[in-house]
């Protein structure tokens, strides 16, 4: 049967693990990743203060060096400063032109010693030292200019080194930080990624094997196949679950007693009914019956559908799927059922002239016997009952393929393709039907096929008249 709370139950379970696995994965892949690349952007940072502190300690050096070239010059050689290097400049210049160079200027800017390319048409303003960077042969030099006062008189010393660390660190962070830093955050998010899905695989079936669950389904989920960390959640779960089931069965067992507790007063007024309705159609002379007779026809016909009502509601009660899982199945020949079936309807479609046959053929299936027969009384009694009279219904049974099947088709009024999925519901009659009806019939029959893992099909008749009902089974 269907409640409200069990669809609530279904929602609240899949709103509960649904999204789970890709919402925690994402977090974890941003919890594990953001910090490496927060690491790797603080060793480019490192590096950086390190190229600096380099940087720094080669001006010190360079500004060490242009007092003692000034003091290198000893004397004057026609017009030019004689120089005698001092050791440590010697030492600078021992690399060659391609890494070290001086100069040395007077105040007009013209070269008196040195590298012609490190003078500065515009020499330093004053006696502190000037820093730049220039580019010179494809390499990045670091030059300090400063004016000095010698024997020769007041010059401008250019010191400039080839090796400046400020370009070294450009390649050093590109290709010693920035490059493998990335790798490994590529690998890193590769590794992560396989990782936290091979972790949350347990968590990923936990959330199919909920979505695979029809809203019926309210068993206990399998905690030991949940990872420990969402055991909490799986026992919350089912105890929800217990809960909305003892509901159900509450419900269930309330609508059985009742329908059971009807059934024999029911069945005592139906008898007085039948017997006023038997006294009522004798002769004047031999009725008794005070009441009139059309009354006591009405009375007898809505005892027969309070009668009628009270079994399907305790046979909608005794078939619903979740109550069925438990019980085991047997061998049912299905054509043996059909033989039973058109005996016991047979008399109602004589009464209203109908040709009630059979199309069996030998076939058994596994299923609840007592329910396949409840299934196909309501399919014939609906067919016999909304069909035109004088019409023909036919019950068949067979196999398709490997597929075995139970078949009942009339050639009355039909059902328009829009309101054949409404039929199913309970409680629901096409608009316009004739004769007694409680729209339960169906839905009767729908949930014995789900018992049985099928549903009905609905489809046309014979030249797209009437209406063709279908249960297939499995074998």
């Amino acid at each position: 049967m269907q409640y409200f709370v069990p669809e609530a139950g279904r929602r609240l379970r899949a709103s509960t693990v649904l999204g789970v696995t890709s919402g925690l994965q994402r977090r974890l892949l941003v919890m594990l990743i953001v910090p490496l690349v927060l690491l790797a952007a603080l060793n480019a940072w490192f590096e950086y203060r390190s190229a600096g502190n380099a940087a720094l300690q080669q001006d010190h050096r360079l500004q060490a060096l242009v007092p003692l070239v000034a003091d290198s010059i000893v004397g004057d050689a026609g017009g030019r400063p004689l120089l005698m290097l001092a050791p440590p400049v010697q030492e600078f210049l021992k690399d060659g032109p391609s890494a070290a160079a001086y100069a040395v200027t007077d105040i007009d800017g013209n070269v008196l010693q040195g590298d012609a390319w490190l003078n500065d048409e515009l020499p330093p303003a004053d006696a502190e030292p000037q820093f730049h960077s220039e580019e010179h042969s494809g390499a990045t030099w670091r030059i300090v200019r400063q004016r000095q006062q010698t024997i020769f008189g007041e010059v401008v010393v250019a010191v400039g080194d080839g090796t400046d660390p400020r370009q070294q660190w450009a390649r050093s962070i590109l290709f010693k930080v920035l490059l493998p830093n990335l790798v490994l955050i590529a690998a890193a998010a590769f590794a992560v990624g396989w990782a936290v899905e091979r972790a949350l695989r347990p968590l990923r079936a936990l959330k199919e094997a909920v979505e695979r669950r029809s809203p019926r389904d309210l068993s206990a989920i399998d905690e030991s196949a949940s990872p420990e960390e969402v055991r909490p959640l799986v026992d919350s779960l089912n105890r929800l679950f217990g809960l909305v089931n003892a509901q159900a069965d509450g419900q269930r067992r309330f609508v059985a007693d009742a329908a059971h507790q009807l059934r024999t007063p029911l069945a005592g007024l139906q008898a007085q009914v039948e017997a006023w309705a038997q006294a009522a159609g004798a002769s004047p002379q031999e009725c008794t019956l005070a009441l009139p007779t059309e009354q006591v026809y009405k009375l007898r016909n809505a005892t027969r559908r309070t009668s009628q009502l009270a079994n399907q509601l305790l046979a909608l009660s005794r078939a619903d799927a979740r109550g069925m899982h438990s019980q085991p199945q047997q061998r049912v020949d299905l054509k043996a059922l059909c033989e039973d079936t058109l005996e016991q309807q047979l008399d109602a479609a004589t009464a209203r002239g109908m040709d009630l046959g059979l199309d069996a053929e030998p076939v058994h299936v596994m299923g609840h016997d007592w329910l396949l027969r409840e299934l196909l009384a309501n399919l014939v009694d609906n067919a016999v009952k909304y069909s035109h009279e004088g019409g023909c219904v036919t019950i068949r049974c067979g196999q398709r393929g490997t597929e075995p099947f139970l078949e009942v088709e009339d050639d009355g009024p039909g059902v328009s393709a829009a309101e054949r999925p409404r039929i199913l519901e309970r409680f629901y009659r096409v608009q316009g039907t004739q004769g007694e009806g409680n729209g339960l019939g169906l839905a009767i029959a729908e949930e014995i096929a789900r018992v049985h893992h099928s549903h009905l099909q609905l489809s046309s008749g014979a030249g797209g008249s009437g209406l063709k009902v279908t249960l297939p089974l499995p074998g």
